[in-house]
């Protein structure tokens, strides 16, 4: 369970996961090497499974930033999922659920062209229905 220290550790590192530990420390009030021992406890439990960086797209240059329910045509979904693996380049998510659909993947492209060719392909494997983002609120 999870005390109001560690809430506020973990929420200090979503806002900043390269904070020096000295920096943390002082955020909530205690010193770094007690602020870096309670972060080693989060990450040997399993709360804490890794840091992360946020990319600018329009920088990358992946522009077309989409969402895509995807309908497989039969019980094997292996075709589907392989066809997956190899765009990798374009991936972001790629979620299994229940409800509207059986995957819902989350997709960035560099251009509309690229994301009609990888549609084109996916139909081979899959239906779908193409949600694209407009903006990030």
């Amino acid at each position: 369970m999870l005390d109001h220290t560690d809430k506020k550790i973990l929420e200090e590192l979503k806002n900043n996961s390269r904070i020096s530990m000295k920096g943390l420390g002082e955020k909530i009030h205690m010193t770094g090497q007690a602020t870096a021992n309670r972060v080693l406890k989060l990450e040997e439990d399993g709360v804490i499974g890794g840091y992360t960086i946020h990319l600018n797209h329009m920088k990358t240059g992946l522009l077309v930033h989409s969402f895509i329910n995807i309908y497989t045509k039969g019980f094997d979904h292996k075709p589907f999922l392989s066809f997956i693996e190899n765009q990798q380049a374009y991936m972001v998510n790629n979620f299994k659920i229940s409800g509207e659909g059986c995957y819902l993947l989350e997709c960035r492209f560099p251009s509309n062209e690229e994301l009609d060719r990888f549609l084109s392909e996916l139909n081979r494997y899959a239906n779908y229905k193409l949600s694209l983002v407009i903006n990030n609120q």
